[in-house]
């Protein structure tokens, strides 16, 4: 083993770590997001721990509903990978195909593969753990709804960022959902954040779809403007996001970076 030949390897990672800001910013993001998340959990078990007695499986039930919300969203982004990876995405573009149709297609074939993912899923819970999403009763499909339309968005914007900047943005793809996550109170109420971060929350539907469940499986109370709320947030977000992804597509067709994006 020659100490010169693992240095300069070691040097080769070294400069392509420090010259490059996404992979500094991925290293410092996880810990980050991590430390985050399971703090304002910690914080919550320990102000309330007797908040989910007598209710089973409030957290199992939280867990699968944000899958769902990943799932979608990762699906989303990984047909628009795929299409990078396998160099199609220059073909893509030149098709007579339009955006509109692309938007609807990846829309579309997104809720098959979460769906294909999320309904085994939760079915096995209720024999190995008794805990059935399907208590929530008639609004889940709404729940479900909202959460769905906000992860194509989620996939919209992770697709524009990666049309405006390339493969590079790849990262942004697999931390969108985990940077929400603490502000979308999935496990705990919008009570355990400090004020200035309620507002914030607020302006995410994750709030109201998760709120919305635990009053449904602990108080069995339905809020339907609540619901009506997380779908009409949902609904601008995605308006939005389409909007960007037309900004990115023909901003990258005009600087000519569009046709280098799958090579």
């Amino acid at each position: 083993m020659k100490f010169h030949r693992i240095y300069a390897l070691y040097l080769r990672h070294f400069y392509l770590i420090k010259s490059s800001f996404p992979r500094i910013l991925d290293l410092i993001y996880w810990p980050t997001i991590q430390i985050i998340l399971w703090g304002f959990i910690s914080k919550f078990f320990t102000m309330y721990s007797d908040f989910y007695n007598h209710t089973v499986g409030i957290i199992l039930t939280a867990a699968i509903l944000y899958d769902f919300l990943f799932r979608s969203s990762i699906s989303y982004n990984m047909m628009f990978l795929e299409e990078i990876w396998s160099r199609n995405f220059t073909n893509l573009f030149i098709a007579p195909i339009k955006i509109n149709e692309i938007i609807a297609a990846l829309t579309l074939t997104a809720i098959i593969r979460t769906l294909i993912g999320l309904v085994p899923a939760a079915f096995l819970a209720i024999p190995l753990f008794g805990v059935s999403i399907f208590e929530i009763g008639p609004p889940l499909l709404f729940l479900l709804l909202s959460l769905y339309i906000f992860g194509i968005t989620l996939g919209l914007l992770v697709t524009s960022g990666l049309i405006r900047f390339g493969p590079s943005f790849e990262n942004i793809a697999w931390a969108s959902l985990f940077f929400l996550a603490p502000l979308g109170c999935i496990y705990y109420p919008i009570d355990i954040l400090p004020e200035w971060l309620q507002f914030i929350s607020k302006l995410l539907p994750l709030v109201h779809i998760f709120e919305e469940m635990r009053n449904i499986l602990i108080y069995d109370i339905i809020n339907y403007k609540q619901i009506i709320k997380s779908i009409s947030i949902s609904c601008i977000y995605f308006v939005l996001g389409v909007g960007v992804f037309y900004w990115s597509y023909f901003g990258a067709r005009i600087r000519g970076t569009l046709i280098n994006i799958g090579e």
